[in-house]
């Protein structure tokens, strides 16, 4: 079995005991991103399993939308990356 090299760790463990793995990010090329994919992403950066410039270049992200993803997450808890749930966020 082959594995490719890459710079930084390979899994994470995070809070709740639960590993995060490079496989377990969203696919380069997603488009539609919905609450749990943006969670994975957020949690993967926040615990060091990528670096946050590795996730803006890798899923084309900008800087301002990455970090309302990550204040939102910070600030509210996962569930406020849903779209119904941002909005209701925005008006506080």
């Amino acid at each position: 079995m082959y594995l490719k090299r890459v710079d930084g760790p390979r899994q994470v463990t995070l809070p709740d005991g639960s590993i995060l793995t490079r496989a377990d990010l969203p696919k380069p090329d997603t488009r539609r991103w919905v609450a749990s994919r943006k969670a994975v992403v957020v949690r993967a950066v926040i615990h060091g399993l990528i670096t946050e410039a590795e996730a803006l270049e890798r899923y084309a992200l900008s800087e301002e939308e990455f970090a309302l993803w990550r204040q939102a997450v910070e600030q509210h808890g996962e569930t406020a990356l849903k779209v119904t749930t941002i909005q209701k966020y925005r008006q506080l």
